[in-house]
């Protein structure tokens, strides 16, 4: 074998510009930083403009023998192609380069199965990689047989007997996989009834990848003193999160809120590894309030909000009300710290601007909020627990016959304890 425990796997990156398209360049900057996130090593790139994808191997048929030069040159491991490749494109180019071939939704699905963590995400990341697999079995099965030393087995053949049998396997393993999603969804679905029993609305951070979702999150929990082990993980890297984190955000003088951190989006998300993190995003779909947490040091920002923002109508959470947190302003010496309607201009990792943004999240979360006095009979224990979680209660005093409050709770709740209101 070629390959020490210490030497990445060596990539070369193919690119192929239909029709030039304006976001290509990015589109290929972005590819090298996932190949990276998937710890190989970038050792070439290869690109070339075309009218329209060649049908049988996606880029032209004259350039195979320059890619198989290239990587026989390089002493390349795999090629990866920053687009998506028809089941037939994968297996003609694995005959052939004879070399171990990704398309960039493999390459996205081989990130997500190295960053699961939990168990509902390490289903969901498998579900989806199966269905990517299912009409391409031909070319991945020939495609893991040129590994010169990678990671995976020889495959078994490609006759109709052998294929058909992975076909059938595959099929029963994604009955079994959507079977166990579900019990996991019926449990999250249990899990978000309790929470919205206690009233406490939901915010949910969204945005592209590595946008600074993470650090926000941390950066917010640190303002309401929550130890270190409630924090999530925060790294540098294209799709550090992949399971949603939910934690009660608390500030002197404000009601709590939950904050959702999410699995970050990215520019043509496979539609299999959307569907498949359903549950997961469901936190995105009920929540109150949405948090678009854009990297503004990125030349390409307008473009990821574009879209996150057609993801966001893909899951079904497209009327919900957004604030838009452009973040990194203190990488841009021509932004500063404002809020501009639903627009706020922050620095999460520097703590800039956190205060205009707070205000945002409070003044769209809580104009259903009321403050009022209340007088609670000491016979009505379980009213004053209520309240003391699902309010904030700036005051009281205790009365000979039960506590005086000073308090702002719910509209909803006012209406419902008006009998308990001070001073009508």
């Amino acid at each position: 074998m070629r390959m020490s425990n210490l030497q990445k796997e060596k990539a070369i990156l193919i690119g192929v510009n239909i029709n030039k398209w304006h976001n290509f360049n990015a589109s290929m900057d972005e590819l090298k930083n996932l190949a990276i996130s998937c710890d190989y090593e970038v050792i070439g790139q290869l690109e070339q403009n075309l009218k329209e994808a060649n049908r049988s191997f996606y880029i032209g048929s004259g350039k195979i023998d320059e890619i198989k030069a290239l990587a026989d040159r390089a002493d390349a491991d795999l090629i990866i192609f920053n687009n998506e490749l028809t089941p037939s494109q994968l297996s003609n180019l694995v005959k052939a380069l004879k070399y171990r071939v990704l398309d960039r939704t493999s390459l996205i699905l081989e990130i997500f199965v190295k960053r699961a963590k939990t168990k509902e995400a390490k289903l969901q990341v498998e579900m989806a990689k199966l269905q990517y697999m299912l009409p391409r079995l031909i070319g991945i099965n020939e495609s893991l047989a040129q590994q010169k030393g990678g990671v995976g087995s020889k495959t078994r053949g490609s006759g109709e007997k052998a294929l058909e049998l992975d076909r059938r396997r595959l099929e029963r393993k994604l009955y079994e996989l959507n079977k166990e999603l579900n019990i996991l969804s019926n449990r999250r679905t249990i899990q978000r009834k309790k929470r919205s029993k206690g009233e406490l609305p939901i915010v949910a951070l969204v945005g592209y990848t590595n946008s600074g979702k993470s650090t926000l999150m941390n950066t917010l929990l640190d303002i309401s003193g929550k130890p270190e082990h409630k924090k999530v993980v925060e790294k540098d890297m294209l799709f550090a999160t992949l399971d949603t984190s939910v934690r009660k955000i608390e500030k002197t003088g404000y009601p709590a809120f939950l904050l959702a951190d999410t699995v970050g989006f990215i520019d043509n998300l496979p539609h299999d590894l959307v569907k498949a993190f359903r549950s997961t995003l469901e936190e995105v779909r009920m929540a109150d309030l949405l948090l678009h947490i854009i990297d503004i040091s990125n030349p390409d920002y307008e473009g990821q909000i574009k879209i996150t923002e057609n993801t966001l109508q893909e899951i079904g959470a497209g009327n919900i009300s957004v604030i838009y947190v452009f973040n990194k302003i203190d990488t841009e010496s021509e932004f500063q710290a404002k809020a501009v309607n639903n627009k706020v201009f922050i620095s999460a990792r520097k703590r800039i601007g956190l205060e205009l943004l707070l205000n945002l999240i409070y003044e769209e979360l809580f104009n259903k909020y009321i403050e009022c006095l209340m007088f609670v009979p000491y016979n009505q224990g379980k009213l004053l627990s209520y309240l003391n979680s699902n309010a904030y209660i700036k005051t009281f005093s205790h009365e000979e016959k039960g506590v005086l409050l000073d308090l702002r709770c719910l509209k909803s709740d006012y209406k419902k304890f008006y009998e308990f209101v001070y001073n009508k």
